[in-house]
C-alpha cells in the first residue's frame, strides 16, 4: 500500500512539473554530455528533459535542504538572471536568509573577510541614517556617502545579515552563475542547482535537471526549497 500512495505522490510531483513547463531543456546541439542520460527525446531539436528523473534529483535535494532546515543552517540563494530574480528574492526572504540578484561579486565566498567589511559598512550607514547619526557630517559629506552607499546597497542589501560564510547555495543556473559556484567549490560549501540541458552538471552536489529559464519552473522548484528547509524545521521543533 506504501508504495502504491509513494507512487501517487511522484505521479503528483512529475505531472506539477510538467504543468510549470519543467520539462523544456535547450536544442540538442547545446546539450552538455553530462546530462545526456536525463533527457527523454528530442522533439523539433529540442531536448525534452525525464520529469521521472528529475523527480528523484529532487528528492535528494530536498532532503538535504530538509537536514539543514534541522540544523538551521545558512543557505545562500543566488540567480541574478531576469526571470530568476523575483523568485529567489521571495524564497530567500521567506526563510530569511541572504540572497544575490545583482552582479555576483567576486569573492563573496572566496574572500569573504573583505566582503564583510562591505557589509558592514552599509549595516553601519543605515543604523546611523535610523539614529540621525549623520547630522554630523556637512551636507556635502552625506552626499558623497549617499552615492557610496547607493552602489553598496544594491549589490549587498541581500547579504546584510550574513555574519559568515554560507552552509550552501541555492542557485538558478549553475552554467550562468558558474563564479558563484566556482567559489563554493573551493571553499568546500555544498551547491544546490536547478540546471538545464546545457549545463555541466559534474562540478554540482544536488544538481536538479529541468527547466531553469521559465518562471513558472523556476518558482516551482524554489517553492520546493521553501517546503523542504521548513519541514526539517518543524521536525526539529517536534522533537523538542
Amino acid at each position: 500500500m506504501q508504495k502504491v500512495e509513494n507512487k501517487k505522490d511522484v505521479d503528483t510531483i512529475i505531472e506539477k512539473m510538467f504543468k510549470a513547463g519543467a520539462h523544456y531543456g535547450y536544442s540538442k546541439t547545446r546539450r552538455h554530455p553530462s546530462v545526456s542520460k536525463y533527457i527523454y527525446t528530442t522533439k523539433n531539436k529540442s531536448d525534452i528533459i525525464n520529469l521521472e528523473k528529475t523527480s528523484l534529483l529532487l528528492d535528494e535535494a530536498t532532503l538535504f535542504i530538509k537536514n539543514l532546515g534541522a540544523q538551521n543552517k545558512v543557505i545562500l540563494f543566488v540567480g541574478t538572471k531576469p526571470e530568476a530574480k523575483v523568485a529567489i528574492k521571495n524564497v530567500a526572504e521567506s526563510l530569511n536568509m541572504p540572497y544575490v540578484v545583482e552582479r555576483w561579486i567576486g569573492g563573496t565566498l572566496s574572500n569573504f573577510t573583505e566582503i564583510k567589511k562591505r557589509i558592514t559598512e552599509l549595516e553601519n550607514y543605515q543604523k546611523d541614517i535610523e539614529k540621525g547619526g549623520l547630522d554630523k557630517y556637512t551636507k556635502k559629506e552625506r552626499v558623497v556617502m549617499a552615492k557610496k552607499m547607493e552602489k553598496l546597497a544594491r549589490y549587498y542589501t541581500g547579504l546584510l545579515g550574513l555574519k559568515k560564510a554560507p552552509d550552501a547555495l541555492f542557485v538558478i543556473d549553475a552554467k550562468n552563475e558558474h563564479i558563484a559556484t566556482n567559489e563554493a567549490r573551493k571553499s568546500g560549501i555544498t551547491v544546490v542547482s536547478l540546471v538545464n540541458s546545457d549545463s555541466n552538471i559534474k562540478g554540482i552536489d544536488y544538481p536538479i535537471i529541468a527547466n531553469d529559464s521559465g518562471i513558472p519552473s523556476i518558482k516551482f522548484f524554489a517553492n520546493a526549497i521553501i517546503d523542504a528547509y521548513k519541514e526539517g524545521q518543524s521536525s526539529t521543533l517536534e522533537k523538542k
